[in-house]
């Protein structure tokens, strides 16, 4: 697939968590796809949106969408057996390799948890490559959860921890923030421990903050920063930070390198 011209992807699946948030799975090429990469999406007539790949496998690729504009609203139309187009995918996405053989942790608020899903079916599916594995996973509310079954699934191998901001008098979830639940994890070797974190701008900064409370070194803290990568090629400067391309150089960092861009 030439990266900078759009093809056609078929629907073949659509899973709806919410209202507004749901899963398409497309039939297309899956050739340097990694979690944390991204595609853009586009519709003639209606434009273009980036979406970050939320799973893939033999000749699919997952996108989870949140109808919040005038592209995404277009695609929630969309039956399976219908196409939209993809160009990508672009970024450099989590190398998985680097975490593996260390104790993992990662962190996911909203619709944060699409980018770092397929991190999380990697070490679900290969259990001899981790030595411990925990996702927190916030949301606003129980209707808010994403990937209900693929979290009861994780659960069985995993360490999970699934949380939200409020919950009615009959939930009998976890309540609080994600940040709630990281003094207390058990670390057994904190140079020997990677953080990923992913989900918006204020939930990173404090999910952050309090990993360096544990003492882990600033290049063993991951973020991922969303940002209007319009042309997803380095070309436009919509996603420009400094010097930086998110779109290029990007959208995954670690947070010695994150902590320095400025808008």
């Amino acid at each position: 697939m030439n990266s900078y011209i759009p093809v056609g992807a078929k629907i073949i699946d659509i899973v709806k968590h919410t209202d507004i948030e749901w899963t398409f799975r497309v039939e297309c090429s899956t050739k340097d796809v990694l979690p944390g990469k991204f595609y853009e999406i586009s519709i003639p007539k209606y434009g273009e949106s980036p979406i970050s790949v939320s799973g893939y496998g033999d000749n699919y690729i997952d996108f989870t969408i949140r109808s919040v504009g005038k592209v995404t609203n277009e695609i929630f139309n969309y039956k399976i057996g219908d196409k939209f187009f993809i160009r990508g995918p672009y970024g450099n996405g989590f190398d998985i390799s680097i975490y593996e053989n260390r104790e993992i942790i990662v962190v996911a608020g909203g619709s944060g948890i699409a980018p770092v899903r397929g991190i999380v079916e990697y070490f679900y599916n290969n259990p001899q490559k981790f030595k411990s594995f925990k996702l927190i996973a916030g949301f606003r509310s129980p209707q808010d959860i994403l990937f209900k079954d693929d979290l009861k699934r994780w659960d069985e191998k995993l360490d999970v921890i699934v949380t939200v901001d409020k919950g009615e008098n009959d939930y009998k979830g976890n309540v609080g923030l994600v940040t709630k639940y990281i003094p207390n994890l058990e670390i057994k070797d904190v140079n020997n421990t990677s953080a990923i974190v992913v989900g918006p701008p204020m939930m990173m900064h404090f999910t952050v903050g309090e990993f360096l409370k544990r003492d882990l070194a600033e290049n063993n803290i991951w973020v991922s920063y969303e940002r209007k990568m319009c042309c997803g090629v380095g070309k436009c400067g919509h996603c420009k930070m400094d010097d930086t391309y998110i779109c290029i150089d990007g959208p995954v960092f670690d947070y010695s390198y994150a902590k320095n861009l400025i808008d």
